[in-house]
């Protein structure tokens, strides 16, 4: 826990990876909302932008009303009691560990040397509780990604104490799968050879082998700038498609890892025409038609599926996919950018303006 205390009292921040539209924009030009080639989104009911909530992809109440007493009270015990009730076979338990670690680390670059103290009390208080192990080791990851350069010795030194962490929290909760997700980043960073990833990789499915953001983690790990190529990546990717049971949104995993290659794929004529886009799009539209309603990771799979949808001039269906999240914009590909509610309203801009020059309007718009 030595690193924990350091960061805290450190405060180690740097800036987030630099904005999708300039590093992914596969020639999305950017509109701002307002400006005379955007009709108006506000027309639409759309949250206004200042509102959007960057932490989380959709809503979860319960989550957001524990942040809320957490971060005032700076009392660590409801968010304790919310993961000890939270299925550890679930998405929901793994985006609840992600929120949590980034609220601490949120806090900590706001305010270094203090914030996020309550996850420093947490931890020091109530050391066998598995929700707090898995927090932190969350926490570690984050800040080793935000605050140093990988492959730095401090990067190597934050993650070798995440690892650490998360073995703790795997003996304090054994069926539960989100310490070896976590350890997923861990292997990303630290660039564990194929053999020893592919033995983690086999205790995640062991415990839950349909686990969307498992497979998201684990596809970063694959792609060429992590250890693997972009064929490893994509096969991965539509293997994990191929297997997955009707109403799973793994069957959108290869639009993820187009998402991954955009900078190298861009440079492909009609890019957002071609048959491997065009391909993993459908597949994703597919997985969100069949996915349940309440399933967790549909927000997911819909925020990226708009930013394919604009980019292909699809202004009807990325207007579909708009309704269905507005107001949440914590996930990719937003969460990339310095400041993810201007980017969404960027593209949330450019698919009404491009939803009414077709002859759309609020009243035609389904909800």
């Amino acid at each position: 826990m030595e690193i924990l205390w350091f960061l805290i009292a450190a405060g180690m921040v740097a800036a987030v990876v630099a904005p999708v539209v300039r590093r992914r924009g596969g020639g999305i030009r950017q509109v701002a909302p307002g400006s005379p080639d955007a009709a108006d989104p506000d027309a639409y009911e759309f949250v206004r932008q200042e509102e959007l909530d960057v932490r989380l992809p959709g809503p979860d109440q319960d989550l957001l009303d524990v942040l809320d007493v957490v971060q005032r009270t700076q009392d660590w015990r409801a968010a304790a009691q919310l993961l000890a009730g939270t299925a550890k076979e679930g998405e929901v338990r793994w985006q609840r560990v992600q929120a949590f670690a980034g609220a601490a680390s949120l806090e900590l670059q706001r305010k270094p040397g203090a914030g996020g103290a309550w996850l420093r009390a947490w931890r020091a208080e109530s050391p066998k509780d598995a929700g707090g192990a898995q927090v932190h080791a969350e926490f570690l990851v984050q800040q080793a990604w935000r605050s140093s350069a990988a492959g730095t010795d401090d990067f190597r030194i934050i993650l070798e104490e995440a690892r650490s962490v998360c073995g703790e929290a795997a003996l304090l909760a054994p069926g539960d799968p989100v310490p070896y997700i976590v350890e997923l980043a861990v292997a990303r960073g630290l660039g564990y050879p194929h053999e020893r990833f592919d033995q983690l990789w086999a205790k995640v499915i062991d415990r839950a082998p349909d686990h969307m953001g498992a497979h998201l983690a684990a596809l970063h790990y694959w792609c060429e700038k992590w250890h693997g190529s972009r064929e490893e990546a994509d096969r991965f990717a539509t293997a994990s498609a191929a297997r997955a049971p009707r109403g799973s949104l793994l069957a959108a995993l290869p639009l993820f890892a187009v998402y991954e290659h955009m900078e190298d794929l861009t440079l492909v004529r009609d890019f957002f025409s071609s048959a491997v886009v065009s391909k993993a799009m459908e597949g994703a539209l597919f997985a969100v038609h069949a996915a349940r309603p309440d399933d967790p990771m549909l927000a997911h799979v819909r925020h990226l599926l708009i930013l394919f949808l604009v980019g292909g001039g699809r202004w009807s269906e990325a207007m579909h996919q708009l309704v269905q999240v507005d107001g949440y914009v914590g996930a990719l590909p937003w969460t990339l950018d310095e400041d993810p509610a201007a980017q969404y309203a960027v593209y949330r801009a450019l698919a009404v303006a491009g939803y009414e020059a077709n002859g759309g309007n609020p009243a035609t718009l389904p909800r």
